[in-house]
């Protein structure tokens, strides 16, 4: 399921979508559409389009409109394809998944590091370029692009991160500030620290990339060094 809000800035604009969808920031997956431009009498609306959790989607019926889904999956696949051949770093691109609301891509390369890029952050740039372009096709639809399996490995590494940390948390009883993570990323610390005996999270910090605060909760005792 996809839905776009709108408000006078950008921290309005979740405010009403969690307001609506009755979720905290951190469970929703939030794409900035339109920053908002100053005209000549004023400035128009920020707009956002956010993505509920993937257990809120159901694959896609087979009769759902099957061949304007094909019509539209070549399109953006071909768009992938001549965007990394651009760039220098030629390959395949598959379908890896579809739901209702999201498509899953994968380029198959022999410069697969290079596309995927330092914490895959050339991966998220691409996935970014392509959602402008996919938008216009088909502004129902979240184009997620994946490479080696990177994104599945990059989420086993963070929830091992939360409980690697949350155990340091616990045994010094210091309060841990993890790096800046999207709203994704941050959900997946949350919920694998949500059932955690002893330990509280919240995230900090402005804009959509905040940092993820593991603490002792305050009714529990942190752990002894011997235990």
């Amino acid at each position: 399921m996809v839905k776009e809000f709108e408000g006078k800035t950008e921290q309005e604009a979740i405010a009403i979508a969690m307001e609506e969808l009755q979720l905290e920031q951190d469970e929703l997956d939030i794409e900035i559409i339109d920053s908002g431009k100053r005209g000549l009498f004023k400035k128009s609306n920020v707009r956002i389009r956010v993505y509920l959790p993937d257990d809120e989607f159901e694959e896609v019926d087979e009769e759902v409109e099957v061949q304007d889904l094909e019509e539209y999956e070549i399109k953006v696949v071909n768009y992938v394809s001549g965007l990394i051949e651009r760039m220098g770093y030629p390959g395949e691109v598959h379908v890896n998944f579809r739901k209702e609301g999201k498509l899953g891509l994968d380029i198959v390369s022999e410069h697969s590091s290079i596309i995927i890029g330092k914490k895959g952050k050339n991966l998220d740039a691409i996935q970014l370029i392509v959602n402008v372009y996919a938008g216009q096709v088909n502004p129902g639809i979240k184009v997620v692009i994946d490479s080696e399996n990177y994104r599945m490995r990059h989420e086993e590494q963070l929830v091992k991160l939360a409980y690697r940390s949350a155990e340091q948390v616990r045994r010094s009883g210091r309060s841990k500030l993890l790096n800046p993570m999207n709203p994704f990323e941050r959900r997946l610390v949350h919920t694998a620290l949500n059932d955690m005996e002893g330990i509280t999270t919240k995230s900090e910090g402005e804009g959509l990339f905040k940092q993820v605060r593991i603490s002792v909760d305050d009714e529990l005792p942190p752990l002894r060094k011997d235990q």
